[in-house]
């Protein structure tokens, strides 16, 4: 009986394991689904019009002012604009900033899309960054580096897990009707609408977040980071029936607190939204008319300074009261006439320069062939037969390589001739009618095919001489040969050498017989 329950539980394990993960994959499936339909609802159903509002926007290049201002934004605390970004706080402990408009939002539906980057490099960050549509300015308080009881919303990134629940970093939408307390142990999630995780910190691209508030419906998208695609959004949360003042100031603030992030906003972009079919007024309707009339009265000074200065100018210049002003100043046409006869008048120097050159090297070069062709002669009259056969040759291969050369040569400077002409003959149609016409364009192209062909002619000419002169010089430094030496002594030394080696051996047989005879006394 245990030899077969046991196949038959592994079995059972299996079927429900795989059945839990079809589940699993269904469910998935469903959620991915559902939220690319509220995403693509958003994007396509009932599609507001959006105008871009400058007044409530910035974005680089040159975001601030030489003073270090953000143009119709305020900032405070640590928060430190540049040319291309807003810092909002760096990356020490406890710091907080935040930047808001100076004026109010007095329209109903709006749009904003916040780029915006958090780096450090910890694993974990604090505390996180906000943005804001509240009635107030809340320029600074415990609440992400913003105060505390806003009357408004709020969009939350928060990047520390204050309750441990391992719900970090998220994205929270907490809305407050100035009574509230923000819930900072429980990370607001007993106070958020809406609510998604969403990891924000240390990604390649910089974060984007689309935030749209249209017929009382809040819509969050994160794009989140992995990809330059800026259109690239993922649905986060949507808040139904949400009503928020109808005039506020937008803000973004940030804070840290033990552990530290650099909050940098890049950009915070504002439309205005209206339903499809109406109209929106034009911008200068939209303007108070204490601000009319404070732009008027500015306009008028500085058209009654600028008269002034004319004719002051004037009056210092009688010699040109009656010339028109426009003649004084080159026009566009004329700039680029007096630009074209510029290069041209380079070109024609530089290929005259270029012509006196080769001529130069053409008087160099008869001078070489006629070297060459006298010391042929001069070898063949000093040497006949097999013996200044190969030296003939090899000098008649230098005299064909030289007038190969002088040909080349020859064809460059009628090549440089050609282009002085046609140079030439451009200028003088360009005095007559003027630039720009097909022919002028024509001329321009065969002068530059000209050049084409000097330039390989004279890359070719070139190698050709550099191996020219190699040779040559083999040939002109080539020393003769020294004589062989002596392979044996003369007659004179031999004998000498034989007669003295026969000295020796008949001394030294006398000196041994001596010896013998000595020897046989004493026996």
């Amino acid at each position: 009986m245990l030899e077969v329950g046991y196949p038959l539980m592994a079995v059972s394990i299996v079927t429900r394991l795989a059945a839990n993960a079809c589940l699993l994959i269904l469910t998935l499936i469903f959620h991915h689904s559902n939220a690319n339909n509220i995403v693509a609802a958003a994007s396509t159903a009932e599609a507001p019009n959006r105008r871009f509002e400058y007044k409530y926007s910035f974005k680089g290049p040159h975001l601030s002012q030489a003073d270090g201002n953000i143009p119709f934004w305020v900032h405070s605390g640590n928060a430190i604009p540049s040319a291309d970004q807003v810092r909002i706080t760096p990356s020490l402990r406890s710091q907080k900033g935040s930047v808001w408009t100076k004026t109010t939002v007095n329209f109903d539906n709006w749009e904003a899309e916040v780029t915006f980057r958090v780096s450090g490099r910890g694993r974990m960050g604090a505390d996180g960054l906000a943005i804001w549509f509240t009635t107030a300015q809340g320029l600074d308080g415990p609440v992400y580096g913003a105060a505390d009881n806003w009357n408004g919303i709020g969009i939350f990134f928060d990047s520390f897990d204050n309750d441990g629940k391992k719900n970090n970093p998220a994205v929270l939408v907490v809305g407050n009707n100035g009574k509230l307390v923000y819930d900072h142990p429980n990370d607001g999630t007993t106070q958020s609408l809406g609510t998604c995780l969403r990891d924000f910190r240390n990604k390649p691209y910089p974060v984007r977040a689309k935030i749209t508030y249209y017929k009382r419906t809040l819509i969050v998208l994160i794009n989140n980071g992995f990809t330059p695609d800026k259109d690239d959004y993922e649905f986060c949360t949507k808040v139904d029936n949400m009503v928020i003042p109808q005039e506020g100031y937008f803000g973004i603030s940030a804070a840290t607190g033990g552990l530290a992030d650099d909050h940098d906003v890049l950009s915070f972009l504002t439309f205005r939204l209206s339903e499809p079919g109406q109209e929106l007024p034009p911008p200068e309707a939209e303007m108070p008319k204490q601000d009319k009339d404070k732009y008027q009265e500015e306009f008028e000074n500085f058209q009654q300074d600028l008269d002034k200065k004319k004719e002051d100018y004037q009056k210092e210049h009688p010699d040109i009261q009656g010339q028109p002003i426009e003649d004084m100043y080159e026009s566009v046409n004329d700039r680029e006439i007096r630009q074209v006869f510029e290069g041209q008048n380079r070109i024609h120097l530089e290929i005259k320069q270029l012509h006196h050159q080769l001529a130069v090297i053409l008087d160099e070069q008869r001078r070489y062939v006629s070297v060459a062709t006298d010391e042929i002669s001069k070898r063949q009259g000093e040497s006949g037969g097999q013996v200044g056969q190969a030296p003939s040759q090899e000098m008649g291969a230098v005299v064909a390589t030289q007038q190969e050369v002088l040909r080349n040569l020859n064809e460059l400077r009628n090549s440089f001739y050609e282009s002085l002409k046609q140079i030439g003959a451009s200028q003088h149609q360009g005095n007559a009618v003027g630039m720009g016409t097909y022919e002028t364009v024509q001329h321009f192209n065969d002068i530059k095919e000209h050049l084409h062909v000097v330039k390989r002619n004279i890359e070719h000419l070139i190698t050709r001489n550099g191996t020219f002169s190699s040779n040559v010089e083999k040939q002109v430094m080539n020393c003769p040969d020294p004589p062989p030496m002596p392979s044996c002594l003369g007659t004179t030394h031999f004998l000498v050498f034989v007669v003295i080696q026969s000295v020796l051996f008949f001394s030294y047989i006398m000196y041994k017989s001596q010896q013998e005879a000595a020897a046989k006394k004493f026996f």
